[in-house]
């Protein structure tokens, strides 16, 4: 795709989300609504689909006494007391996993995901700790991390997975690329995205211009591609770039894009075109700043052109050490250990 002036500019249909408890009807037999988080990005975005007696559902938000509330809202009004049948996770993240297992164990849904969502989700719940691991706090000063927030982790309860994760009862059916999923009364080709998060599943409508994007595709924010201790030497944004190339090649000017966050959206081809170069200007800017050896926090203002506060520090310092792992496994950058071990970044 080259991103010409031909292509149509994003739009939104639907220019007001709806209130808490309530769902709009996005297509025949869809219905779109929203789970409520306690941070700045304050929702993800829920879909239910109609199937016969019964509800398929894609995403479900954090696990809260608030949420599991306006589930039952849920419930009893769009969903028209009928039950939800299979609950549909596009990825592991707790946004859009945790109150999964709570579907199942308590209104007998059955989980369907891929395989490394349902394992990395499983095994988060389950990795409980109640100080900060050695190697996070590693992770942490290998990217420069500032030292009174530094300090302030160091003495901090972690968040935990299970924080917000409903435990997750033992089976699920995996979704893999390539398959076709029937539900709304559609047929859904299953493509899968990278980066964000791994084997990250998208869901193309056969019969309609229709795509549910979980977080691989969003209007307005670029997800965050970050790199984690579970797996510091990662290169997520490669994989990332990889995903929105193979998938640009399937959207069209009609679709609807029903994405995890924000709202929805036409424009699909345009959006790609973004959602690549975003990525492409960032480390092109790095390159520059780079002429002398940096730490990744120091790259924050080069790569996100803002200043970044302490509640968005931990997704910023991630994703510059992404953007930064990418430049490296490319040769384009060198790097050298500080004293106080954080990484120095340097062109090569």
């Amino acid at each position: 795709m080259d991103g010409d002036m031909s292509m149509r500019p994003i739009r939104f249909p639907f220019e007001t989300p709806p209130a808490e408890g309530e769902a709009i009807e996005v297509a025949d037999g869809i219905l779109w609504f929203r789970m409520p988080l306690p941070m700045r990005l304050d929702h993800v975005n829920c879909f239910a689909l109609r199937d016969g007696d019964g509800w398929s559902v894609v995403d479900t938000g954090f696990a809260s006494n608030r949420s599991r509330e306006v589930w039952r809202k849920i419930m009893a009004g769009p969903l028209q007391g009928l039950p939800i049948r299979r609950v549909i996770a596009t990825h592991h993240h707790p946004d859009h996993m945790g109150l999964a297992g709570w579907l199942q164990s308590d209104f007998g849904a059955t989980l369907l995901t891929t395989r490394t969502a349902w394992l990395f989700a499983r095994m988060l719940t389950l990795d409980a700790h109640e100080v900060q691991k050695e190697e996070t706090l590693l992770h942490y000063r290998s990217g420069g991390m500032d030292a009174k927030i530094y300090q302030k982790r160091l003495k901090e309860r972690p968040f935990l997975f299970s924080d917000v994760v409903a435990p997750m009862p033992l089976g699920f059916e995996r979704l893999q690329e390539g398959q076709v999923l029937r539900m709304g009364g559609r047929d859904w080709d299953i493509r899968m995205g990278n980066g964000h998060a791994p084997e990250h599943a998208t869901f193309w409508c056969r019969e309609e211009p229709l795509v549910l994007a979980g977080d691989q595709i969003l209007s307005s924010i670029s997800p965050n591609i970050g790199v984690y201790a579970t797996e510091p030497e990662a290169d997520p944004l490669e994989d990332w770039l990889e995903a929105c190339e193979r998938l640009s090649h399937f959207a069209t000017e009609e679709h609807l894009v029903l994405p995890g966050h924000k709202l929805p959206f036409t424009g699909l081809p345009a959006r790609m075109v973004q959602l690549i170069r975003n990525h492409h200007n960032g480390l092109e800017r790095l390159k520059t700043f780079l002429s002398e050896e940096r730490t990744a926090a120091e790259c924050f203002v080069t790569l996100f052109k803002r200043p970044i506060g302490e509640g968005e520090y931990g997704l910023a310092l991630v994703e510059a050490i992404a953007h930064l792992n990418h430049l490296y496994h490319l040769g384009a950058v060198t790097r050298t250990r500080r004293d106080d071990d954080a990484w120095l970044w340097k062109i090569a």
